[in-house]
């Protein structure tokens, strides 16, 4: 389901940047009818990253990309009666990246949150299930021990419907003892009668409403629609010559969310402009955000979809990240994002050629705001004008709350220092920014590329 079509849908962002080496970056969506939900899929959420943070206490080792903790989500379905949100929780293990699947549902009949096993009748039908499935796997071919698959509901904790009716089990990597298996569908006519109420009115909504079909080859269509786009551009590109007057970038990360509209309306009140790198899973609810950072004279940018650390991805996942976010930000915008802010600013030799694909210049930072690790306004603003020189681009957020509540004094203190506030490219000039370079400030794009980066 498009989350854009769900009334009063917002999304929530639980990030911690880089903290002793550790990568956290978690994003998940409430719906104003469903509180008990949204309490959910926060604790969820938490839990995995509490678990994550003990396991990773001693930090990254030096020299080399700390744990990632990551978190994506989907809506199977939405309709007046029933609301399923897939979580797709990511982390490093042991230096490799694993994912876990659970799926929770909303019952909008009777007002409760259910796991996904409770779209099952009873225990039997948990039962029959798993023999359903372990029928399915042998047929398949996959090579799956058929004793793997229990009637166990940690098993089966990511359960949806397809828009035919069917019953698709998403099982976490290993779980069942592949690395390729990952879900299976069971016939609608085979699980009939194995359904509880709710079960029946998942299944019902997935059927009318229609599951959402994301085929490899569709999406690679859709971007290169949405690459195609003319670039975007600031609506008062060229009204600052930067040769002349001192130019400062402001930048901001991992939004767009509930706080982004105050942070435009100090901008505004300032007549400041700045760059809103926007990752993918928030704006997909946010587009009217989106369209309102553009027409007020700011600039919008690529985040990537998730947040993931692209120096860990191959080259196809690393695309994916970038394209599955322009068709997002270019549907709602109606240009290309020609910008990318690679999430943790870590780059390494592979990335800049993925980018230059997608007709992305990438774009760091030499001031860090720090404002995920802090409260305390002062202490950013301090930081902020302490560390800003003529051509700086400067990283905050558009999450947490802190960078807003900053800016106004940001603003103001730098402006008595004789700066003004233009997006990114505005810096560059004439000479502009071109795709796969990496730019760290003014000064120009780097020449060596290294995978170092902090928090963003």
């Amino acid at each position: 389901m498009d989350p854009a079509d769900v009334p009063g849908l917002t999304m929530h962002t639980v990030t911690e940047g880089e903290t002793g080496g550790l990568r956290a970056h978690a994003v998940y969506p409430s719906v104003s009818d469903a509180p008990r939900l949204t309490e959910r899929l926060h604790r969820t959420i938490t839990e995995h990253l509490r678990s994550f943070n003990q396991a990773n206490r001693g930090g990254a080792e030096t020299g080399r990309p700390g744990p990632e903790f990551n978190v994506d989500w989907q809506l199977p379905t939405v309709s007046t009666q029933m609301m399923g949100v897939n979580l797709t929780i990511g982390r490093t293990v042991d230096s490799r990246w694993s994912e876990e699947h659970t799926t929770v549902w909303y019952d909008r009949v009777d007002k409760r949150v259910l796991d996904s096993a409770d779209l099952l009748k009873d225990k039997a039908a948990l039962g029959e299930l798993a023999r359903l499935t372990r029928d399915q796997l042998g047929r398949s071919g996959s090579g799956i021990d058929p004793e793997a698959i229990t009637a166990d509901a940690r098993l089966f904790d990511s359960l949806a419907f397809n828009r035919r009716g069917d019953l698709v089990a998403e099982f976490d990597d290993q779980q069942v003892g592949s690395a390729t298996l990952s879900r299976i569908a069971v016939p609608a006519a085979k699980v009939k009668g194995l359904l509880s109420p709710a079960g029946e009115r998942a299944q019902r909504s997935a059927v009318e409403f229609g599951a959402g079909v994301d085929h490899r080859a569709e999406r690679m269509a859709k971007y290169k629609e949405y690459a195609a786009l003319p670039v975007a551009e600031s609506t008062a590109y060229g009204s600052v010559d930067c040769a002349k007057v001192k130019c400062v970038a402001l930048t901001y990360d991992d939004g767009p969310g509930p706080g982004t509209g105050k942070l435009l309306d100090a901008l505004n009140a300032q007549r400041a402009r700045a760059t809103f790198f926007a990752v993918g899973t928030n704006s997909i609810a946010h587009t009217a955000l989106l369209r309102r950072i553009m027409r007020e004279g700011h600039l919008v940018g690529d985040h990537t979809w998730s947040h993931r650390d692209l120096t860990t991805l191959d080259d196809s996942r690393m695309g994916d990240q970038f394209g599955r976010a322009q068709c997002t930000l270019g549907r709602a915008i109606g240009r290309h994002p020609g910008l990318v802010r690679p999430p943790y600013g870590a780059v390494n030799d592979r990335v800049p050629p993925v980018a230059r694909q997608y007709r992305l210049a990438l774009v760091r930072w030499n001031v860090d705001a720090k404002d995920l690790q802090t409260r305390d306004p002062k202490a950013v603003a301090d930081r902020v004008v302490s560390q800003t020189r003529p051509g700086s681009i400067v990283l905050m957020h558009d999450v947490g709350g802190t960078a807003a509540k900053a800016t106004p004094e940001i603003l103001r203190r730098l402006r008595d220092k004789g700066y003004t506030f233009v997006t990114v490219p505005e810096l560059y000039g004439k000479a502009g920014m071109k795709p796969g370079e990496v730019y760290d400030s003014g000064e120009g794009p780097r020449e060596m590329i290294s995978a170092d980066g902090s928090q963003g």
